[in-house]
């Protein structure tokens, strides 16, 4: 028997965005749980406002509420405190506000990136933020993990094309920030603040972004280099040089086999993008560099980022990591990550790539036993701790996240920073208990 309060839970639920859009079937909900916690209630609003009436009710009871874009992200962060309904954002998909000529446009948060980059592609601009798998999410979600890829280099990440964002308070107040005001949060950069911060100060509900030309043309070349010291010696050449790539990025030779290119213990890829004459001139002055480090530069195949988005999409089984070391100390991390294989330390394979030039890498190991992948974080963590580098499991099994903190350690001060934020957004911890930094 269902308790009466629960009845009553989802009959008030179903008031608020309609009957329709209301499941407790348990085979749904089984489909959306998060790490072993099947939620009591899916609830899929079509409207912001719809949003604004499920969590003032969610905070009236002090239920636990988890937004939900394309579920492709669910497994980053701690696992959670209490799931009791399961925010599936999917039904935000519109289009509000375009401004070709002004290069921005504002997109509810369920809007999906493939959607978007198609209308955008057919007018020669684009949103260049490219995750493995980015495609298939929604903008909110991109937003809410401050997921990124190798564009960051030239375009940077969603902190900087995010102009304004429109969210709804773990109270269900309605609040706008940056771009588009009317009504904002006074003394917080707030569009900056919901980046990454995986939906616990607030649930996307629209956003505006900042656009940019895309290319009109575009190619992509591989220096593959006999060790990473000699790579890390080429990034130098190319950032003292006038050269401008979109795209510098480091490879280890299982992701250029992943990618199902000629393998090398370490490859840069390097993308250009200008008119066509301007590219084939980088070009040549770029295979001069690569030359000059004792390195051998070709052309890659035109489709050499759709593979490469295809061999580091989140994996199904698997672990991925996100390293922050210092582009100095580039080849140094990569011997750090790579002696795991050799001393069979996470009984794994390891793909490494990564904005070389801004010591950002993603790391995915695949077939990891927990205790080996635990020990090569806490090892790595430790690698990079004399330059307050990181080392943070994007995703990887509950088993994982439970036995060491997916986040790693933060600095007292930045932690009561955190903290204070959360307080005040969110004091109840209605949204997404437990799964932020330090079980915020």
């Amino acid at each position: 028997m269902i308790p009466v309060s629960a009845r009553a839970l989802g009959s008030a639920l179903g008031e608020i965005v309609g009957r329709e859009r209301v499941s407790d079937d348990p085979g749904r909900l089984a489909g959306v749980a998060i790490d072993g916690l099947t939620p009591r209630w899916l609830v899929s609003p079509v409207a912001a406002e719809q949003v604004a009436g499920l969590l003032a009710l969610a905070h009236e009871e002090r239920l636990a509420v988890v937004p939900r874009g394309s579920g492709s992200a669910l497994d980053l962060g701690r696992l959670p405190a209490r799931v009791d309904v399961v925010l599936d954002l999917a039904g935000l998909d519109r289009v509000l506000d375009d401004n070709p000529d002004d290069l921005t446009i504002s997109v509810e948060a369920g809007v999906l990136a493939s959607g978007l980059a198609a209308r955008l592609g057919r007018r020669g601009q684009w949103l260049p933020v490219d995750p493995p798998g980015g495609p298939g999410r929604t903008l909110g979600g991109l937003t809410a993990t401050n997921a990124h890829g190798p564009l960051r280099f030239r375009y940077g990440t969603l902190r900087d094309l995010l102009l304004g964002v429109r969210f709804v308070q773990a109270d269900g107040v309605v609040t706008w920030g940056g771009a588009r005001v009317v009504k904002s949060v006074t003394g917080y950069d707030v569009p900056k603040l919901m980046v990454g911060a995986l939906g616990t100060l607030g649930v996307l509900v629209e956003l505006t972004v900042r656009l940019h030309p895309r290319p009109e043309f575009e190619r992509t070349w591989l220096a593959s280099f006999t060790s990473s010291s000699s790579a890390e010696a080429f990034v130098g050449l190319v950032l003292d040089s006038t050269l401008q790539p979109n795209r510098i990025e480091l490879l280890n030779e299982p992701a250029l086999r992943a990618c199902a290119v000629p393998t090398a213990p370490a490859a840069i890829a390097v993308a250009i993008g200008s008119v066509e004459a301007a590219v084939d001139e980088q070009g040549v002055r770029l295979g001069e560099l690569a030359r000059q480090a004792s390195g051998r530069p070709a052309p890659a195949p035109d489709n050499f980022w759709e593979r490469y988005d295809r061999a580091f999409a989140r994996p199904r089984d698997g672990v991925v990591l996100q390293v922050g070391t210092l582009p100095g100390r580039l080849a140094a991390t990569v011997a750090a990550i790579e002696r795991g294989r050799s001393s069979r330390e996470t009984g794994a394979s390891i793909m490494i790539a990564g904005c070389a030039a801004l010591g950002a890498l993603r790391v995915v190991l695949g077939g990891a036993a927990l205790e080996g992948a635990a020990a090569l974080i806490e090892r790595l963590r430790g690698v990079v701790a004399d330059f307050d580098g990181s080392v943070v499991v994007q995703a990887g099994p509950a088993a994982l996240r439970a036995a060491i903190d997916p986040w790693g350690p933060v600095a007292p001060e930045a932690f009561a920073l955190m903290r204070g934020l959360r307080d005040e957004f969110d004091p109840r911890r209605v949204l997404n208990p437990g799964r932020f930094v330090g079980g915020l």
